[in-house]
């Protein structure tokens, strides 16, 4: 099967293929469209730079969330129980990309106690099955193939990010059903579509976050969510707004090495994919959104209740994974159980050999930027 296009297509288009490939049409309301169809036109403007791959790829990020947003809107319909699920203190892992988040957000859900969300349970929202009866799926082999295919066509990507289909992932899969995801920004050029997504209110993002965690976790009512994902700077309030009692993580590191390495990050994973979406015009954007982001996580994060809140310390968490994440119980007043101490301390150990090993290089040169531009946005 060809992997280029000639264009991305209308949203219309688009839409119209995820209603052919999942044989549904009920999208749930029309509060998705609005940001998408922005996206659409600036992912086929001359400023996007894409390439055929470029087009292809970018076709499939968008069909992802609505095929994605059809499927959860009839799970929804099959399951109304899920809206008296409950989702007591979820914590959030928040901070600027490559902090730490990833290996801090996979360490706390290895607690049996809690719950992430697997990757391809982001993609196919449905109520989690049996863990032994994954095999016997057809969508969860069909990503798994795909993943290992991706692990040896890109070797670097994966030393960057490991991922599979059974890995807990990031939540704006989640986010971008309704339209609302900094994850476009940081795979294209969209300049329109980021002015757009900066004067937003998230809330109905979130709402609908929610309901697709009840969903998810009907059958794990009593376990407690761990989630993580970058977006989550640009949009406390309205967290806040749908998790009241929401417990934030927030992890930090110097701004020159997360930014180099989110713009390593950046480049890596869209390799090929377009002529203007390379080098200084990388480093530009990527620094213009995290920034804006951090500052206003920053704001925000004033109108809440410092309790709800824990720092974490890039370097004293490399240096002590597991006390860290013991450190995280404490503050919060959790239960550190011996099932849990076992559970991180073997987490920890698997993290420091295999596939998973980090191999990341990057430098802000290669995207036009300076340490000194890096800490006055960043004040």
């Amino acid at each position: 099967m060809s992997r280029v296009r000639d264009d991305v297509g209308s949203y219309d288009d688009i839409a119209a293929a995820a209603v052919r490939t999942t044989g549904l049409e009920d999208f749930g309301g029309t509060a998705h469209e609005e940001g998408l169809r922005i996206l659409v036109e600036d992912l086929n403007s001359p400023e996007a730079g894409l390439t055929g791959v470029g087009n292809y790829f970018q076709r499939g990020q968008v069909k992802s969330a609505l095929v994605g947003r059809l499927l959860t809107q009839l799970r929804f319909g099959e399951h109304p129980e899920h809206a008296d699920v409950p989702v007591e203190r979820p914590i959030f892992v928040v901070g600027l990309p490559r902090t730490g988040t990833t290996a801090l957000h996979r360490l706390l859900n290895a607690d049996p106690a809690h719950q992430g969300l697997e990757l391809w349970l982001t993609e196919f929202p449905q109520p989690r099955p049996p863990r032994e009866s994954w095999e016997q799926d057809p969508v969860f082999t069909a990503m798994q193939a795909a993943f290992s295919e991706h692990h040896v066509e890109n070797p670097e990507f994966m030393g960057i990010h490991y991922m599979d289909a059974t890995s807990v992932e990031e939540c704006w899969r989640l986010l971008r059903q309704t339209g609302k995801s900094i994850s476009y920004e940081s795979l294209a050029h969209v300049p329109r579509y980021s002015a757009w997504l900066a004067e937003q209110d998230w809330t109905d993002a979130y709402a609908r976050h929610r309901a697709n965690l009840q969903l998810i976790g009907l059958n794990d009512p009593e376990k407690r969510w761990v989630l993580k994902n970058p977006s989550h700077l640009a949009a406390l309030d309205a967290l806040m707004a749908v998790y009241p009692d929401a417990l934030v993580v927030h992890t930090h590191r110097d701004p020159v090495t997360s930014i180099a390495s989110a713009c390593s990050l950046s480049a890596e994973a869209t390799a090929g994919h377009s002529t203007t979406f390379v080098g200084e015009t990388i480093g530009r954007t990527q620094l213009a959104m995290l920034a804006r982001s951090w500052r206003s996580f920053e704001e925000a994060r004033t109108h809440h209740d410092p309790a709800q809140f824990v720092d974490v310390d890039y370097g004293a968490f490399v240096q002590d994974p597991v006390g860290t994440t013991r450190g995280i119980y404490d503050a919060f007043g959790l239960d550190w159980t011996r099932a849990a101490a076992a559970a991180v301390e073997q987490i920890d150990a698997e993290s420091r050999r295999g596939g998973r090993r980090p191999a990341h290089r990057y430098d802000l040169a290669d995207y036009g930027l300076t340490e000194g531009d890096v800490r006055a946005a960043f004040g």
